[in-house]
């Protein structure tokens, strides 16, 4: 076999707050990487959603790296009489002894087998000289004291680049055989047959809505849409509560361990406050209604309930994120750190209007594009149900029969095409409520009277689009003193004639 000599580096990145200092690198794994890539350059599809050029803590390899990469990429050949051509005058590779080092790179290769095991180890060690900077960038902004840059900043800086850095962990899935999809679609039929109800997903808690749509399904981004006042956000707060009091961790069907009912849910709203959301809630599991609880004007026995209710749910696995005008990335981000930090099953944006796209954009339509587009990512890469809300155009009002349809939809061609479900929350008594006749007409008044009846705490959930079931209606019931939906009690009672 070739002998490698191993030399030290010429440049330390780090700079010199780390003199002295232990320096995680391995110049050994880059080496049998780089002969690997150049002795079979096939090796390349195997690390590459490992590593990047930056992960090299040699320059001269890191350049080696870059070289090999942009040849491959073209489908040309990189091997150390190609890479020769464009390093010849490399001072860095002269050090080393020039191009011949290209050779006994090759040379020294002991098996591109051992490739994604290099790889491995190469990135590892430079997130671990990454966290070293970050930690001493942390200690010598705090040590220099300046007026606009107070400690809050700072740790909120040091927040967001930890962020980043452990976002660089998230590998790309690439390809799978059938074999495994078909493995994957049976275990997830499997569970579906074995759980109560027979939902291949998550209960929403509304057992009309769960039969239509088989549960929340993992991947799925959902949106539900509708004009101010239908009770949107209630829905919202009904199913994120339904799942997270029902969460329950037990052996899943492969052997893990893991959620077996309900869920872990997030909630990012960025219209209300996280108090506001939890003030619903408390309504909803109390029966107190809401606009007592934000007056303080509750009796003895429902202040009673409302006490109860926080203490039965203070440790609901319910997570609310109240930020405004949040960029999608950084949605992203804070949704993973919560999957990694303390489990998510489902995710909830209220509203989707409300994000901002990660870079501006030329016109709203494509700013919209790149949320919804991230959504349906967010939902895919976490393995999780999205739901997002959406409003809809006033374009509803003008028309006699005010029930939604994917038209009405704002800047409808992306959440359209993007939304595995859409579906629209309907209120008719809202709407009935404003066309009340004067007193003195009094056949309109009764004719008004009993239409009233009949849409009285009733609502519907229209289901516009559904990717991998059937769309149509459901009814639901609606308590607005305690912004609670329900399931509608149906009497199948026997008709005779």
């Amino acid at each position: 076999m070739t002998e490698l000599r191993v030399l030290a580096p010429r440049s330390a990145p780090l700079g010199d707050d780390t003199e002295g200092a232990a320096v995680p690198f391995s110049i050994e794994a880059e080496q049998q990487l780089l002969g690997a890539l150049l002795t079979n350059n096939d090796v390349f599809d195997s690390v590459t959603r490992i590593i990047k050029p930056a992960h090299f803590f040699d320059p001269v390899h890191r350049r080696i790296f870059e070289l090999c990469a942009e040849r491959i990429t073209k489908n040309a050949l990189a091997s150390p009489v190609t890479i020769k051509a464009f390093m010849e005058h490399d001072a860095g590779l002269k050090d080393l002894g020039g191009p011949a080092y290209l050779a006994r790179l090759a040379g020294a290769a002991v098996s591109s087998y051992a490739a994604r095991n290099y790889a491995g180890m190469i990135r590892e060690f430079a997130l671990r000289r990454e966290l070293i900077v970050l930690g001493n960038d942390i200690a010598a902004r705090a040590a220099t004291v300046a007026i606009d840059d107070d400690a809050e900043e700072q740790i909120k800086t040091a927040e967001q680049t930890l962020y980043k850095l452990g976002e660089q962990g998230v590998a790309e899935r690439g390809f799978q055989s059938f074999l495994q999809a078909v493995t994957g679609a049976l275990n997830a039929a499997n569970a579906a047959y074995a759980r109560d109800g027979k939902l291949s997903g998550v209960s929403t808690g509304l057992t009309d809505l769960d039969a239509k749509m088989g549960g929340l399904n993992k991947s799925d981004l959902i949106i539900l849409a509708g004009r101010p006042s239908m009770g949107k956000t209630s829905l919202a707060t009904n199913i994120a509560f339904n799942i997270a009091r029902t969460h329950r961790m037990g052996e899943l069907p492969d052997g893990t361990h893991g959620t077996v009912d309900g869920g872990v849910v997030g909630f990012f709203s960025l219209e209300m406050s996280a108090e506001q959301l939890a003030a619903r809630i408390l309504s909803e599991a109390s029966e107190v209604p809401s606009e007592l609880i934000r007056r303080g004007d509750m009796s003895e026995e429902e202040f009673r309930r409302f006490v109860q209710a926080a203490n039965d749910l203070q440790n609901c696995p319910l997570y609310i994120d109240d930020t405004p005008a949040l960029p999608i990335n950084q949605l992203a981000a804070r949704a993973r750190k919560l999957k990694r930090t303390r489990g998510l099953d489902v995710l909830i944006v209220d509203y989707l209007q409300l994000l901002r796209a990660a870079s501006a954009k030329d016109s709203r339509v494509n700013e919209v594009s790149e949320i919804t587009q991230g959504l349906k990512a967010i939902a895919k890469e976490l393995n999780i149900p999205v739901i997002a809300l959406s409003q809809l155009s006033r374009q509803v009002e003008n028309r006699e029969d005010k029930r939604p349809q994917l038209s009405d939809l704002r800047e409808s061609g992306s959440i359209e095409q993007d939304a595995d479900i859409v579906m629209f929350v309907f209120r008719e008594e809202y709407y009935k409520e404003r066309e009340k006749p004067a007193d003195h007409e009094l056949d309109k008044m009764a004719q008004w009277q009993q239409t009233m009846e009949q849409v009285h705490g009733k609502a519907e959930v229209i289901i516009g689009k559904q990717r991998h079931g059937p769309i149509g209606t459901v009814e639901l019931s609606f308590e607005g003193r305690f912004t609670r939906f329900g399931n509608l009690e149906k009497h199948h009672v026997a008709q005779w004639g």
